[in-house]
């Protein structure tokens, strides 16, 4: 039951891996994006409903990032180039996508696809234990392994990392440097949709196969609130992403297996430990980008 729960949470742990990944570079730059559940929303409805009429997943994924792009979009292009308020924005923009991806979305519900292929890792797959937890998932939990060390060297390997950074902390430094802060932070936006995009689309194509209303279930939130309790680095955000779908993971298969728990306990079960546990890491040396403070106070 354990290498289920852990295996599940490492599927379930990627939907929110990837659009973390994209808020964590979002708020680096100095901006917090409240509508990451939009994105996620609109790359849900969208990857499902592509990859249904076309059959093709890579097409669907691609569809579904897209859309979640163009939510951010619209939401950087308020609060980087108008400098509108950050978290009305994003409430907005959620709300937005929430509305139009259910009456577009209504004709789709209850209706299904097969979800995404199991790839064995030759070797790996077959170590006791480990394996059947790591190496046993489809494309896209690979991909979220990669989106970890490729972050990581992104933010602090890279000269366009050092200049998000730079960006998050003093606007005008880099403005100075020669270099245009407000594009900078737009690219990070949407950086931050596209990734939000192929999180919700790995939702619905990959892992339950589906489309619903509102089937996001505020993983956009937790998202944000990630980011913020791991202190904005980018281990601690992969360690709250996967321990969140762990949780769920647990929650499902103490349910399929017929133990009696309560269900509102089950419900909560997962925000509890996830908070729980991001808050203790939290209590280690981390400081927010100064960048933050300033752009939350307009």
């Amino acid at each position: 039951m354990i290498e289920m729960i852990l295996a599940g949470g490492i599927a379930v742990g990627t939907v929110l891996l990837l659009p973390s990944f994209g808020e964590l570079v979002t708020e680096r730059a100095g901006i917090t994006n409240l509508s990451v559940e939009g994105s996620m929303l609109a790359g849900a409805l969208t990857a499902f409903i592509v990859a249904k009429t076309t059959g093709n997943y890579a097409f669907g994924f691609l569809a579904g990032a897209l859309a979640g792009m163009l939510v951010a979009v619209v939401f950087g292009s308020a609060v980087v180039f108008a400098r509108a308020n950050q978290l009305a924005t994003g409430l907005i923009c959620w709300f937005l996508s929430l509305g139009i991806t259910s009456v577009i979305g209504n004709s789709y519900n209850g209706q299904a696809i097969h979800q995404l292929r199991q790839i064995d890792i030759p070797g790996l797959s077959s170590i006791p234990f480990f394996g059947n937890i790591f190496f046993q998932h489809d494309v896209v939990v690979y991909f979220g392994y990669v989106a970890i060390a490729a972050t990581a060297w992104l933010l602090y390997k890279t000269k366009a990392g050092l200049i998000i950074r730079g960006t998050g902390e003093r606007r005008a430094v880099v403005d100075v440097a020669g270099h245009r802060s407000s594009l900078v932070q737009f690219a990070a936006v949407l950086a931050g949709g596209l990734l939000s995009g192929v999180g919700g689309a790995y939702l619905s194509i990959g892992q339950v196969g589906n489309w619903a209303s509102d089937m996001t279930n505020g993983y956009g939130f937790i998202v944000v609130a990630i980011v913020a309790f791991s202190g904005w680095r980018v281990s601690l955000t992969a360690l709250g992403s996967y321990l969140f779908g762990m949780s769920i993971s647990a929650a499902s298969v103490l349910q399929a297996q017929g133990i009696a728990v309560n269900q509102y306990l089950l419900d909560s079960l997962p925000y509890i430990i996830t908070l729980v546990a991001l808050i203790l890491a939290s209590r280690t040396n981390s400081r927010q980008p100064e960048g933050l403070a300033d752009s939350l106070s307009m």
